[in-house]
């Protein structure tokens, strides 16, 4: 019997709850109700609230349901717990749950306790989803099935049972994911490692401490690859087991990639230099996308040629929500970077262009110092577009700036998203880029920053 076969056997005689019904349990709990599992959903929306068609759909295959205010109540009378990556893994209701023995889990771990193949797993404050798709186009390219999931993609705990040895898992991880993981992927790669999500872990320290989880259960024949330009990422390298390489921007480094002063991505490898592709052929634009590719080769070296990584380099087009361009209207240029949750993300997007651009940002407060964007903000945007919940902060973080106002940056408020693409419309010039860069999440106006990537890129298409 396969891992999964048994796992499945042990639990058929258990109860199972699974908190909320986002992406990564919907399929989950068909699986679970498909084995004859014996299934509770909990979600804080109340019956009249809930999706009806999930609710039926779920309520025919044999669910019962645990909805409203009190939600979280039936879990004590199950012995198996599914949290969402959203669920704060040390909530107190969890806590209480764990000390009264009931099993308080995940879809990723028990997917990385039960995967027969190999897996790569990307984590980080900035460019992971990038990464973890680079290394992914890389496998695929070199004739690899691969299953892409986690913080992106889908699901993988779903399809586990038709995973093979041969396949490869490619996953992004987040903190609130990596938490509670008690194993570590045969690959492990920290992009960076920068203030992100303190409003939930409170303290840096506990943020970090999460991020270290992904290498810390590794083997002796495993590999981490670390961010030579990031010190806290390097700091992790005494928890390194197994094979540690780096990359670097900045420098050649004496195992991993790193971009030489003409422009060339190498990988340096005992006293030996490779030559892979120039910058300037890399098809995605910004210094931070060479930073990603750096990292993806890195994680595959060895195991990719470098034919696949310039075939990727040339041809891939980037992904959904970073930086991506939507559309020119009247010679301005409009790019949703939604995925920028972060200063040093929005950083990164102004550096990808070689003028002054307007930003549309602002959004839900995760309690991270905006002072960073200060300097950025005043030297690459001719005017900010603020609206959410980070309004007053941002434009406080970037006023108090030694730049300002000397800089000539116009500073401009809006309520709604609506209202933030028609002056930005009203505004831009011919030649003029505008670019949604929000610098946070987006909970306070929408459920994922997805769905404001998207909102965004229909008002844009409808100007």
């Amino acid at each position: 019997m396969t891992k999964a076969e048994i796992f499945f056997n042990d639990i058929k005689d258990k109860k199972v709850a699974f908190i909320g019904t986002g992406v990564s349990h919907r399929e989950l709990i068909n699986l679970f109700l498909s084995k004859g599992i014996n299934v509770v959903i909990c979600d804080k929306k109340d019956k009249e609230h809930f999706d009806a068609a999930i609710y039926d759909d779920f309520k025919s295959k044999g669910a019962e349901f645990s909805l409203g205010e009190n939600y979280l109540d039936e879990i004590f009378n199950c012995d198996i717990v599914f949290r969402t990556p959203g669920m704060y893994y040390y909530n107190d209701v969890l806590t209480k749950a764990r000390e009264q023995g009931i099993v308080v889990t995940s879809e990723m771990e028990v997917f990385f306790d039960l995967c027969p193949c190999k897996i790569y797993a990307v984590t980080g404050s900035d460019g992971k989803t990038t990464s973890t798709t680079l290394i992914s186009e890389f496998l695929k390219r070199e004739g690899r099935n691969v299953h892409l999931g986690g913080n992106i993609g889908k699901a993988l705990l779903p399809i586990i049972e038709s995973i093979k040895e041969t396949d490869v898992a490619v996953v992004e991880l987040s903190s609130f994911q990596l938490i509670s993981m008690r194993k570590s992927p045969d690959t492990a790669v920290v992009t960076n490692i920068s203030p992100n999500h303190l409003d939930v872990h409170g303290t840096m320290e506990e943020y970090i401490d999460a991020k270290c989880n992904l290498l810390r259960h590794q083997n002796a024949f495993s590999k981490t690859v670390l961010n030579f330009d990031n010190e806290e990422t390097m700091k992790l390298a005494s928890f390194v087991r197994g094979k540690l390489v780096c990359f670097s921007l900045t420098r050649q480094v004496e195992r991993g990639s790193f971009l030489r002063e003409d422009g060339m991505l190498c990988y340096s490898e005992n006293g030996k230099v490779t030559e892979i592709v120039h910058k300037d052929d890399i098809k995605i634009p910004g210094i931070h996308n060479v930073d990603n590719y750096l990292t993806a080769i890195a994680a595959v070296w060895g195991e990719v040629s470098t034919d696949s990584m310039v075939y990727v380099a040339k041809n891939f087009g980037g992904v959904e929500h970073r930086i991506e361009f939507v559309r020119e209207l009247d010679g301005v240029r409009y790019y949703n970077d939604s995925i920028a949750t972060s200063p040093t993300r929005v950083i990164a997007g102004l550096n990808s262009f070689d003028k002054k651009i307007i930003i549309i940002a602002g959004g839900y407060d995760k309690k991270i110092p905006f002072e960073p964007l200060a300097k950025p903000v005043n030297e690459r945007v001719k005017t900010i577009i603020l609206m959410g919940a980070t309004a007053d902060k941002i434009e406080k973080a970037v006023t108090d700036c030694e730049y300002y106002p000397a800089s000539g940056l116009e500073i401009l408020h809006v309520n709604s998203m609506e209202e933030a693409v028609k002056t930005a419309k009203e505004i831009a010039k011919d030649g003029d880029i505008v670019s949604l860069s929000p610098a946070c999440a987006s909970f306070d106006m929408y459920p994922m920053f997805e769905a404001r990537g998207n909102h965004f890129k229909k008002l844009v298409n409808e100007l």
